[in-house]
């Protein structure tokens, strides 16, 4: 069966973790978890350069994990589930499931707290400014509009530290909305944490000057802050919004 080249790209990735952690059991399990006990149990030397520490193990775990994709390219996420696990695993906080290479990420600026995402949620982050308050029932409009929760950082108060209720937010958040107005370094630093959690990023802004360049690669929505101005960004937003994949968890 056909395989992406993205696919085996991303096997070369779990063939480290896989190497150093796996005994006999480990791939006893994952051949059962992904129908392919019989490759493992009957592979005539994976188990043996296991055991002895042969150097010919590292080819013979690859030449497996290949060929189980091979078999029902849907094991590709039950091998990426299972090392997960394996190595202290979690909850994916990504707001999309892909076959690529998968990080698990231990932060030590803020906690990673028991969150789940919200597929309904929209977040907003933007300077804590009242000229921009307009702008914020504009997005809420237009996420009620389309369905979808909409919140603010200044909307809970739920830890003793402001960047927690902001990580925490983001983790849990389909969509988050990144407004670049006056080049403000706070909403610069969350749209990061956003892009690193694989959120859906939606950038806004008054002015072309104001997205970095190292963003100006992503599409942003240009607005103006008056009544017009916001009526047309309402729009466009909700336009947008719907054409975002619904999460899949």
């Amino acid at each position: 069966m056909y395989v992406e080249p993205s696919t085996r790209r991303a096997l070369l990735v779990l063939k480290t973790p896989i190497t150093k952690l796996f005994n006999e059991n480990n791939w006893l399990e994952l051949g059962t978890l992904t129908d392919c006990y019989d490759l493992v149990k009957h592979h005539p030397r994976l188990l043996r350069s296991l055991s002895f520490e042969d150097t010919d193990y590292d080819g013979n775990a690859l030449t497996i994990l290949n060929s189980m994709v091979e078999r029902d390219p849907s094991n590709f996420e039950i091998i990426a589930d299972y090392v997960g696990k394996l190595q202290g695993g979690g909850v994916s906080l990504s707001s999309e499931q892909t076959q690529e290479p998968r990080f698990y990420i231990q932060p030590t600026v803020f906690k990673l707290q028991d969150v789940r995402q919200q597929p309904d949620l929209v977040s907003v982050m933007m300077p804590f400014s009242a000229s921009f308050t307009p702008v914020y029932e504009a997005i809420k409009r237009a996420a009620a509009n389309t369905l979808f929760t909409c919140i603010r950082a200044d909307d809970i108060w739920q830890n003793s530290v402001l960047i927690q209720d902001i990580f925490d937010l983001i983790a849990r958040s389909h969509i988050v909305v990144c407004d670049f107005t006056d080049k403000n370094p706070n909403v610069f630093y969350e749209a990061g944490i956003a892009h690193t959690l694989g959120k859906h990023v939606v950038p806004i802004t008054q002015s072309d000057a104001d997205v970095p360049a190292d963003l100006r690669h992503h599409r942003f929505l240009k607005y103006l802050n008056n009544g017009e101005g916001l009526e047309a960004l309402e729009k466009q937003l909700a336009a947008r919004f719907r054409s975002i994949p619904p999460a899949t968890r």
